[in-house]
């Protein structure tokens, strides 16, 4: 075997490893159970901004592998799919659409704060692992900002049962889910009605905030 021909079996040989480092996963809808609670007679408007819609985590991780996970369309349908059992009906508006324009009772807009993920080769485990920080402002029909509600959730997958995209993946269902389940439990409709009409405690996480919604969308005053 000629040195030349080593060479290039080399690279082919590095060119197959690199390829093999990292890897692209986009995530499908995922499907939320029905739980068991009693939907309010609200007309809900669901914001969606922009970069919530199109949400994207890429990271390098140990071994300068590059991992990416796309969540795409995933958010949105989460969200309406989780309101549209707590609510008897759900509008979904775009980042510039008036609310003020429609027969809102209350309108909420999700985002997320933090998106962290785990492969193998850091946790030296066998699983990945993915942690979703959630924030929900929650707006009455004035547009006064009544809920500013954080929620962490987690998911964890075995790359023993799954192979490493489609265990990533589950992860990320799973921790969707798992701020699904929070959600719904610590949802309390009384509270939530008593802060519609402006009264009661604040919604949990609320900062009592007085911002207020424009017609775009935008925020004015300060809640931060």
């Amino acid at each position: 075997m000629t040195t030349q021909f080593r060479k290039f079996l080399t690279g082919v040989f590095i060119a197959l490893i690199a390829s093999g480092c990292g890897s692209n996963v986009r995530l499908d809808p995922p499907t939320i159970p029905k739980p068991l609670v009693d939907t309010l007679p609200l007309h809900v408007g669901l914001r969606i901004p922009n970069e919530f819609q199109s949400f994207r985590h890429t990271e390098e991780v140990i071994g300068n592998e590059e991992w990416s996970i796309d969540l795409g369309r995933s958010n949105a349908v989460f969200f309406e799919q989780l309101f549209g059992y707590l609510f008897s009906e759900v509008t979904i508006l775009g980042p510039d659409e008036d609310a003020s324009a429609m027969t809102l009772d209350a309108l909420v807009e999700p985002s997320i704060d933090a998106f962290e993920f785990s492969v193998p080769t850091q946790s030296k485990t066998d699983a990945f692992a993915v942690w979703i920080r959630y924030r929900l402002k929650v707006f009455d029909a004035n547009g006064r900002q009544i809920g500013n509600w954080p929620v962490s959730a987690y998911g964890k997958s075995q790359a023993t049962t799954f192979s490493g995209d489609e265990a990533l993946q589950r992860a990320a269902v799973l921790a969707m889910r798992d701020a699904a389940a929070l959600m719904i439990f610590r949802f309390d409709p009384d509270r939530f009605m008593k802060r519609l009409s402006g009264e009661g405690e604040p919604l949990e996480g609320d900062d009592e905030s007085t911002a207020t919604v424009t017609a775009a969308g935008e925020q004015g005053g300060s809640n931060e």
